[in-house]
């Protein structure tokens, strides 16, 4: 596939020749991760069917999962009325898209006011990968270990049943 074909040229790239992506889970519609493409890093997702992205931080094409094989297997992809952003929808394989070993990259949640808010963890490492496994770049901070998110046991009551009267 050629990176100068004609459909290429509806998408508004930046000015260093890139588009924002975002890639979204079919199914539950969750955001999984936002990304990078380049003009080439478009046409080999379309040609293979699996996400590549271009790696800002390493300066070259990023088939996602070449390392952790947590690949994203493309259902289908869009294009935003301003057609500057691209829309992955992809079947992620073994359910993680982030490198810390999460199902997405979205895992801290805002809670609180403007005065006194933070950022809380919210969703579980699913498995611990190697610095730099999935695509993250491999930081100082990738070499510690990612805390521990806090669990919250939920109750739920049991439904009650209405034709019984109690005993």
């Amino acid at each position: 596939m050629s990176i100068s074909a004609k459909w290429l040229n509806k998408v508004k790239w930046d000015e260093v020749g890139l588009v924002p992506v975002i890639a979204q889970e079919v199914g539950s519609n969750d955001v999984l991760m936002f990304a990078w493409m380049n003009r080439e890093a478009l046409a080999r997702t379309v040609e293979i069917g699996q996400a590549v992205y271009w790696s800002r931080s390493r300066k070259k094409l990023w088939h996602k999962g070449e390392e952790s094989g947590h690949f994203q297997k493309v259902h289908e992809i869009r294009l935003d009325c301003d057609e500057d952003v691209v829309l992955l929808k992809v079947e992620q394989v073994a359910g993680i898209a982030c490198h810390t070993g999460r199902h997405s990259c979205f895992f801290q949640k805002f809670e609180g006011s403007a005065d006194s808010g933070e950022w809380v963890t919210v969703e579980a490492v699913l498995k611990d990968l190697p610095p730099g496994a999935g695509g993250g770049p491999v930081t100082a901070a990738a070499a510690e270990p990612a805390a521990k998110p806090k669990r919250v046991r939920k109750t739920i009551p049991k439904p009650v049943d209405s034709d019984k009267t109690p005993s």
